[in-house]
């Protein structure tokens, strides 16, 4: 199995790292030459992957932002070949995939939208490891969700990094679902460290749910903005969600109303059961 990675960051790096580990031949790149360079002097890549060397790859994992996958994506099409299966690793899906599919049906290449879900608080090659992805989901987003033979093809291919199983999804369905399921998770949790609070939390009165919470305030900004920006239908309305239910709660401590903060929480409490029983 030749593998081919673009960007070896986190994830890219990670990848390149599972599927050495898996036993494949892996060629990888980054915009930053070093970074290439070192990953093979780590062992993590065979060597690094350009141009002549697509062909000759039966995956090609594009492991960078939106923008940056979807300038790839226009600037390398046309040297694509039809027997290379080409995937993006990008936390949204409705901006490169609809790059993807055009120019996969122009340039005659085999192209689908691609989410493994699973990562750290810390990015770069230095932080990537060989078992991020093992046990985590990969999201798909196929052009054709009924064409069984590609989606066994791609199974094959994604499986050995160590996912435990393929999700399918539609680039609109996966844009709204990870607005909530993640861009909030960070959203709020960077917003939730600007308490001043926050500074005097160096003491033991501190427990596990504020270290859990807090775990992703810490964040690549530049990234999570070009993510967020292009979700931004999704991830506000989210937002104006949880300003909502907020207010309810503060409405609740102004009145001095314990009846209403106790609905409140039994209320939460029970739709995160709720949750829970339909999600198995």
């Amino acid at each position: 199995m030749n593998i081919g990675i673009v960007g070896l960051g986190l994830i890219g790096g990670s990848m390149a790292k599972a599927y050495k580990k898996a036993g494949a031949a892996v060629l990888g790149c980054d915009r930053t030459r070093l970074i290439t360079e070192f990953a093979e002097m780590a062992e993590a890549i065979d060597g690094e992957l350009d141009e002549a060397h697509f062909s000759k790859c039966d995956l090609i994992m594009i492991c960078i932002p939106p923008v940056g996958a979807k300038k790839w994506l226009e600037d390398n099409a046309p040297k694509l070949s039809p027997d290379t299966l080409v995937i993006d690793c990008c936390g949204t899906k409705r901006y490169v995939c609809e790059a993807g599919f055009r120019l996969a049906r122009q340039y005659g290449f085999t192209y689908a939208g691609g989410h493994p879900m699973a990562g750290i608080q810390y990015g770069g090659f230095k932080h990537s490891d060989a078992d991020l992805f093992k046990g985590a989901v990969f999201a798909l987003v196929p052009e054709d969700r009924n064409d069984l033979f590609f989606i066994d093809r791609v199974k094959k291919l994604i499986l050995p990094a160590g996912f435990s199983r393929l999700v399918m999804s539609t680039a609109e369905q996966h844009d709204r679902i990870i607005a909530f399921t993640s861009q909030m998770a960070h959203v709020v949790s960077n917003a939730f460290i600007k308490s001043e609070t926050a500074q005097d939390t160096g003491t033991a009165i501190s427990a596990g749910s504020y270290r859990d919470f807090t775990r992703v305030a810490r964040l690549d900004a530049g990234m999570w903005t070009e993510l967020f920006m292009e979700n931004r239908d999704n991830l506000k309305h989210e937002i104006d969600i949880l300003i909502n239910e907020l207010e309810k709660y503060g409405k609740a401590l102004e009145d001095n109303d314990a009846d209403e903060m106790c609905r409140l929480l039994t209320e939460g409490s029970e739709r995160k059961q709720e949750v829970e029983r339909r999600c198995g």
